[in-house]
């Protein structure tokens, strides 16, 4: 007779083989817990990509307030001033258009289901801060008109656009770590919800390995995972038993699997029905002869 296949390790959690009903229901929930993770995923995306947006047009006002600041440092004549105005227009309706991203990302998310509160939030401070944007440059405009605005007023105004512009950028890191620890969130709940582990051998070496116990199979849980074979249940629907007698120890529903022989007259499992199949135990334990 054949050793025992090895396994690789893999901790998860012992699907009884009694109780049908239970695991049924567990791996529907653990399905739209993994559809629910991918939908705030693709959300948590489209927000990501408009706050990049907005960084970049925040970018482009610190910039603008730069020239701003060399103009007024090199003179005051009409072309100066001019260049100014321009300036302080492009930064007009820079912050409009900002405005313009952030309604569209409170429609969205007002129509989402499953988008955070910690997110709704953020687009109101981010509002707010806008609109705070929107003052300082009414203020500056008044000042430039006036022709009695400090550079330091000014400078201040730019440090502060800069100190935001940082403050969306570290939002913005934050946001894409929280996307990529629930996209490996969902990629684990999806191994793990089409893993499956099986074993075959004799009476004597089950027994030995504590998986068959008093005629019983898996019940003490005093046995090691690593004597099963791992197997993606999407991919493995053909487990050869290398045995003239075999018999499935563990539950599994009628209808969703054969046991046929091949041309020497040895069993090989045919799963037909993996869900079925797997949907009692995702253990598997073959006693062969």
């Amino acid at each position: 007779m054949k050793k025992i296949f090895l396994a690789l390790a893999c901790v998860t959690a012992l699907f009884s083989c009694q109780n049908s009903g239970n695991n049924n229901q567990d791996n529907n929930e653990q399905a739209d817990s993994t559809a629910i993770l991918k939908q705030q995923l693709a959300e948590q995306e489209q927000v990501l990509a408009s706050m990049n947006e907005i960084e970049n047009r925040l970018a482009a006002i610190n910039e603008a307030e730069g020239r701003i600041r060399q103009l007024r440092e090199a003179g005051s004549g009409v072309d100066t001033q001019q260049n100014i105005q321009d300036e302080i227009a492009f930064i007009e309706e820079t912050l409009a258009e900002n405005h313009k991203k952030i309604e569209e990302l409170q429609e969205q998310l007002n129509k989402s289901n499953t988008a955070s509160e910690e997110l709704k939030n953020k687009l109101k401070n981010l509002t707010k801060q806008l609109e705070q944007r929107d003052q300082e440059i009414t203020q500056l405009r008044e000042q430039i008109s006036q022709k009695d605005a400090r550079i330091g007023e000014l400078d201040e105004s730019v440090n502060q656009l800069t100190n935001e512009n940082e403050r969306v950028k570290e939002e913005n890191a934050r946001v894409k770590e929280e996307s990529e620890t629930n996209a490996e969130i969902a990629r684990n709940q999806d191994a793990q919800l089409n893993t499956a582990w099986y074993i075959y051998g004799t009476s004597k070496e089950l027994k030995a390995k504590h998986i068959l116990d008093s005629g019983e199979v898996l019940k003490n849980g005093n046995f090691d995972k690593n004597d099963f074979i791992k197997i993606d249940i999407r991919q493995t629907n053909v487990i050869p038993l290398d045995a003239k007698h075999a018999k499935l120890l563990s539950t599994h529903p009628e209808g969703s699997y054969n046991l046929l022989k091949d041309a020497n007259g040895k069993y090989t499992l045919h799963i037909t029905d993996a869900y079925k199949f797997w949907s009692v135990s995702k253990f598997l334990v073959v006693r062969v002869k």
